[in-house]
């Protein structure tokens, strides 16, 4: 078998797990720096999340970034990531995100995707 041949199984076998509820699930936080407090960034993340199946949260932070936390299957928590390091609200200016911690995990630690009060 070679390069190509294994990496085409590679890919068909990701996209029949994910179809199938069996890929695994993966925590992650994040940071995201730039204009992202009053522009309702919190809310449209919020509702992304919500959009893509996820849990977790996020919080505004006294320095002017805002953070939290994505719980979901690993292809999801991808998109969401591409989310906020490239779209985020329509206000919004993303200058940099960062996404630390990132871990397979057993089980969801949140139940929804909710908005912290810092």
């Amino acid at each position: 078998m070679c390069v190509r041949d294994l990496s085409f199984v590679v890919a068909i076998y990701r996209n029949v797990s994910a179809m199938s509820g069996k890929e695994d699930l993966i925590s992650v936080d994040y940071e995201i720096y730039g204009r992202v407090q009053g522009v309702f960034f919190r809310k449209y993340t919020q509702a992304e999340g919500k959009r893509l199946g996820l849990t977790g949260w996020v919080q505004n932070t006294r320095e002017g970034t805002v953070r939290g936390q994505l719980q979901g299957p690993g292809s999801r928590v991808r998109e969401m990531q591409e989310w906020l390091r490239k779209k985020g609200s329509p206000k919004s200016q993303i200058a940099k995100a960062e996404f630390s911690n990132e871990k397979k995990v057993e089980s969801l630690d949140h139940k929804d995707f909710r908005i912290v009060r810092p």
